[in-house]
């Protein structure tokens, strides 16, 4: 989600955002509530549960680990929290709050978005895509920059990247011998 900034705009987003510390057993969210803040776990361990249709138990949906955000729907859709999020030990999450999310990370990761489905449209291999799919993708890439000369990838090496071109130009070589 953060990926999408501008140097400039994750610095606003680090100033913003505040670090929060808590005990096992604290709820951190309510399924239900309004949401006005989105969270980004970084010590610790969170378990979402959801009381589904029909149930009165809540349902264990999964365990959120250091690194991962959550939160983020309610600011995205305005809608209320869908899950419920408790501390399973102390934990050290940082919070981000609707305007500074609104006004920097939406607004970014929606150009981020049509930025690379406008560009995925043009990709012949892509082209039989549907939107939704490109979209998909669109939201996994990750831009990198090389040097003039830099080698990008070396034969021989595990193909596990997938690189296209967006601006400059690329030589390839094969070794004949």
């Amino acid at each position: 989600m953060f990926s999408a900034l501008e140097d400039k705009e994750l610095r606003i987003v680090i100033d913003a955002i505040e670090e929060v510390k808590g005990n096992e057993g604290d709820v951190i969210i309510k399924e239900g509530d309004q949401g006005d803040c989105m969270y980004v776990l970084e010590k610790g361990s969170l378990d979402c549960t959801k009381v589904f249709a029909g149930q009165t138990e809540p349902t264990f949906l999964k365990e959120y680990q250091p690194g991962e955000g959550f939160g983020e729907l309610a600011l995205l859709y305005n809608a209320p929290r869908a899950a419920t999020i408790t501390a399973k030990s102390e934990y050290i999450i940082w919070k981000l709050d609707r305007d500074t999310f609104n006004n920097i990370v939406k607004d970014a990761a929606a150009k981020k978005r049509e930025k690379y489905d406008n560009f995925l449209q043009t990709v012949e291999i892509l082209k039989s895509m549907d939107p939704y799919e490109r979209s998909k993708l669109g939201d996994a890439v990750k831009e990198e920059h090389f040097n003039k000369d830099h080698m990008i990838i070396r034969e021989g090496d595990e193909g596990n990247v997938f690189y296209i071109i967006t601006e400059g130009q690329a030589h390839c070589t094969k070794n004949m011998g």
